[in-house]
């Protein structure tokens, strides 16, 4: 299957026009697999000089979503789902969809701002002539310059043990558990969910939440529980350098745990920077972060490199995960799919798209990846 995406960068927005696949492959969320072969192939690149955008209109609106309970992090807290979603029509009568994961503490603006800013991006675009989708990329990357399993939210150690219990009925293997805002509760609700799920692996993702100190006292602690999780993201804030060489030098090496750069991975320089100083072993490429084309600039460089990759997402619903989901599938170089937060959702609006069992995402033969919105009914 291949997926020609679009990136409008302040908003975070993903647009979709794809060509008809041949084949289903499925995906696996909160494993390590994707499920098909690891080779990897940059057709997309070569697509995105030879096909052509003509945009006829477009439009950006609201698209709020309730979620199932409030979604609380190291640095922040959830409430409500109020994304951007966008429509836009070539002049051959072909519809790309695209959603923008507004977070404020994230994307620095919030859902009014991100709606003006996807639509001015897209009267340019329907100002602008016929363009190779590469030239419209690198368009809007210029207009908007800008500035990522099964996951459980900071809960109390009750709510956690419900939801790895729910998770594992669902046949989730592996989970992962936002940490970082508070050390001691953080090792009970570990210990809540091991109860729950002996049987399950790890992923702890701090959000930037620990000092270097914590988190290697995390580490420590685990490790008398006998808890080894599979991987550390993000343990301290992005601009820590030091901190995260020094986490990743003890977890590696004393542990054998592997450390994820996530908001510290906002660039190709950024990555670059992780690669030559030796500071983490695996990259968190979230689309809507650092956009189509520099994700493909990522992975090349973290495949060169010998870096391990993982795929990520905001809180989005299955139209930003659908493309997502169709990346991951078709380049088959990531070694973590944390593409879940769907399942966040009180509702879901898209019409279509993949199919969900359990921890497994299917996409099946139909044109892009199939979702899409009842726009008369979008705010």
């Amino acid at each position: 299957m291949v997926s020609l995406g679009n990136l409008f960068p302040a908003s975070a927005t993903l647009l979709q026009f794809t060509c008809k696949s041949n084949l289903p492959v499925t995906v696996r969320c909160g494993g390590r697999s994707t499920g098909i072969s690891t080779s990897m192939s940059f057709g997309f690149k070569s697509l995105t000089e030879t096909f052509t955008v003509d945009v006829q209109r477009g439009e950006g609106r609201p698209l709020n979503v309730p979620l199932v309970a409030p979604f609380t992090i190291a640095s922040s807290r959830l409430d409500q789902v109020e994304n951007v979603a966008i429509r836009l029509e070539l002049r051959n009568g072909s519809v790309g969809w695209g959603e923008a994961p507004v977070l404020p503490f994230v994307t620095a603006e919030d859902q009014k701002i991100a709606i003006e800013k996807a639509n001015e991006a897209s009267e340019m675009l329907v100002r602008a002539p016929s363009m190779t989708l590469k030239s419209a990329l690198l368009e809007i990357g210029a207009f908007l310059p800008g500035h990522q399993f099964a996951s459980i939210p900071i809960v109390s150690p009750t709510e956690a043990a419900e939801l790895a219990a729910k998770y594992f009925k669902q046949g989730f293997s592996t989970l992962k558990l936002k940490v970082g805002k508070n050390l001691e509760a953080d090792i009970e609700v570990l210990r809540a969910i091991r109860g729950a799920h002996p049987n399950c692996s790890f992923i702890l993702d701090a959000n930037e939440g620990y000092t270097a100190l914590e988190a290697v006292e995390v580490l420590d602690k685990l490790h008398e529980m006998g808890v080894t999780p599979i991987l550390f993201e993000q343990p301290v804030h992005r601009d820590d350098w030091e901190g995260l060489a020094h986490v990743y030098k003890v977890a590696k090496h004393k542990y054998g745990i592997s450390v994820a750069a996530d908001e510290s991975c906002r660039s190709l320089l950024d990555v670059k920077k992780i690669i030559y100083g030796n500071l983490a072993d695996v990259i968190n490429i979230k689309v809507a972060k650092v956009g189509v084309l520099g994700a493909l600039e990522i992975i090349e460089v973290a495949r060169e490199a010998g870096i391990k990759l993982m795929i990520g997402g905001m809180v989005e619903t299955r139209l930003a995960m659908g493309f997502a989901g169709h990346l991951a599938a078709g380049l088959g170089c990531f070694k973590y799919i944390d593409l879940d937060t769907p399942l966040l959702l009180a509702e879901d609006p898209v019409i279509g798209g993949y199919e969900v069992s359990g921890a497994v995402y299917r996409f099946s033969n139909s044109r892009g990846h199939g979702g899409f919105l009842h726009w008369d009914s979008v705010a």
